[in-house]
């Protein structure tokens, strides 16, 4: 169905779309040679994810198409699989799949939890990667066939350049940095770039190599191939592919709420970006997802609904069936340059500066994950890299609400303070002195989860080991929720205090908490004429025991 808005917006749509194609043109031709797919395969990926990306996707005014993350994956993709190049296209089928998968299973909702250090690191480790691969064009060579390789080459192709690509790449990169912004605002750097650069290696620099035969016209259909042996492995980089064009694209989709004021749909731009790559699967294109640098120049020159992405497709589309003969010339060094700035800005100098003039231990930590899944980005792998980072995150966070939940948490022998410097109540004051400092008060409030289980424990065993008290006063009253393994670690302590034949009153039991205890048989030994339903109630019946007896005594 065509979204209800197509064409509230015709005007800012055409001129978004405009700009948005122009911007898309030299970075399309850029990552499809980066990628070793080809240049006619970046313009396709543009090309067909813009449109149905635009057309079914979830964020209207966002453009679509080949981004540096994507290519550095299908890079590697390309190069693992050079034997089976039909296999290449079949993995940017099946991400496409996965992509309406999670769309349809609504798994978009929940990129936004991924913790921004993880991302930082990752997007820093892509723009890393997208630099080193690029040195040897720089240069007057091939991309090297992996990360180690272009880092190793390094020293040998800098000390044997081809002179007239150096000259060119070096005076697009300087485009692309020293642009004015005056300049910026009317053509963007990329196309001055790849204009100026070309038309000098066309008549002064002509040793550079070039892009050389462009294919031209429409694209034809890639029949899928899926060896048996080898579906595993597809599999693998398919959702490699998957994941990382969702995290990408939903990122983007999150700048451009920030610019437009509105709320994209994360898992119906999920489904639209799945079937914008299975159609790049299938006529031997990129992959793609959302690219920020365009969907923010769409933005501004008034870009608001899907018009503009189809209207950015449509426009290359243009150019690749009439003009494909042009981009023969252009320099592989000049769009070497390009990419060199592109992978700059694609690193997070922002965040890394701030973390790296902080000093407190919380920024050490953030600090420490960004950087490992920076590393691992760059030389192990970019899922591992991003698992690793958000299982680091979650045990730092583990740690942090542990001792948040551990201050809910009062032990109170006789008129000693705990930790927390809490202090006993009149009512509890008067227990203490009735009953000559024999009583232990625990009490629980607010959350209690698995990573304050040890914690609880060992403090539970200071108090209990270091004091004689024969009874001991369990409050759950203001306890909101407990997860299996402190029930695991309430049964233990329970179980440890009736072993040293000491008397527990529980208080609590109109509470959800109370519930899950007696259904899981954790309270099963407690005696049910010692369980009150409200804290005061089992303090006043203590109290009136130990003064009956202290009456008894005085007849």
């Amino acid at each position: 169905m065509f979204p209800k808005n197509l064409t509230t917006n015709i005007r800012g749509d055409f001129y978004g779309g405009l700009t948005g194609a122009v911007v898309a043109l030299p970075l399309a031709l850029a990552f499809g040679v980066a990628s070793g797919a080809g240049p006619i395969a970046g313009l396709y990926s543009a090309i067909i994810i813009g449109f149905f990306a635009a057309l079914f996707g979830g964020t209207p005014s966002q453009i679509s198409g080949p981004t540096g993350p994507m290519t550095v994956v299908m890079t590697a993709i390309i190069m693992q699989y050079a034997h089976e190049p039909s296999v290449v296209f079949t993995i940017v089928l099946l991400a496409g799949l996965i992509q309406i998968l999670f769309g349809l299973l609504k798994v978009g909702q929940y990129v936004a939890y991924v913790p921004y250090t993880v991302i930082s690191g990752f997007m820093s480790g892509v723009g890393v990667i997208m630099m080193i691969l690029q040195i040897n064009v720089l240069f007057g060579y091939k991309t090297a066939s992996g990360i180690i390789p272009a880092f190793t080459s390094i020293p040998s192709v800098v000390s044997a350049p081809v002179t007239s690509a150096v000259i060119l790449g070096l005076s697009a990169l300087a485009i692309m940095i020293f642009t004015p912004k005056k300049i910026k605002a009317i053509i963007p750097p990329p196309l001055i770039a790849l204009i100026c650069c070309t038309f000098a290696g066309v008549f002064y620099f002509n040793g550079a190599p070039v892009l050389g035969d462009v294919p031209s016209g429409l694209p034809q259909i890639k029949l899928a191939a899926f060896p048996i042996d080898m579906l595993p492995v597809i599999l693998s980089s398919a959702l490699t592919l998957a994941m990382l064009g969702s995290v990408d694209s939903l990122l983007t989709s999150l700048v451009a709420d920030n610019f437009t004021k509105t709320r994209h749909r994360p898992n119906k731009e999920l489904i639209g970006q799945g079937i914008g790559n299975m159609f790049a699967g299938l006529i031997g294109a990129l992959p793609g997802a959302g690219a920020t640098v365009r969907t923010v120049v769409n933005i501004k020159s008034g870009g608001r609904t899907p018009l503009s992405g189809m209207i950015h497709s449509i426009i290359l589309l243009a150019c690749t069936l009439g003009l494909g003969f042009l981009l023969e010339d252009i320099p592989r060094a000049v769009l070497a340059g390009i990419l060199l700035k592109v992978g700059w800005d694609i690193i997070d100098w922002r965040f890394i500066k701030r973390l790296w003039q902080a000093g407190h231990d919380a920024d050490k930590q953030a600090t420490t994950v960004m950087l490992t899944v920076l590393f691992l980005t760059v030389f192990v792998d970019l899922i591992i890299a991003v698992a690793v980072g958000i299982v680091m995150e979650c045990l730092i966070s583990a740690k942090k609400l542990a001792q948040e939940q551990l201050s809910d948490v009062t032990f109170l022998a006789g008129g000693m303070q705990d930790h927390t410097n809490k202090i006993l109540t009149a009512e509890e004051e008067k227990l203490v002195e009735i009953s000559n400092d024999d009583v232990l008060f625990l009490k629980f409030s607010g959350a209690l989860s698995f990573g304050s289980a040890c914690d609880l424990t060992n403090n539970f065993n200071l108090y209990e080991n270091n004091n004689t008290a024969q009874i001991v006063m369990i409050d759950i009253t203001r306890l909101n929720m407990m997860d299996i393994s402190i029930m695991v670690t309430f049964a233990e302590m329970i179980e440890t205090i009736l072993s040293h034949n000491k008397t527990i009153y529980l208080s609590g039991t109109s509470t959800p908490i109370f519930g899950a205890l007696k259904r899981h048989g954790i309270i099963s030994k407690l005696d049910g004429e010692k369980i009150f339903d409200s804290y005061n109630d089992a303090l006043s019946h203590v109290i009136s025991i130990y003064e009956e007896e202290t009456q008894t005594e005085y007849i």
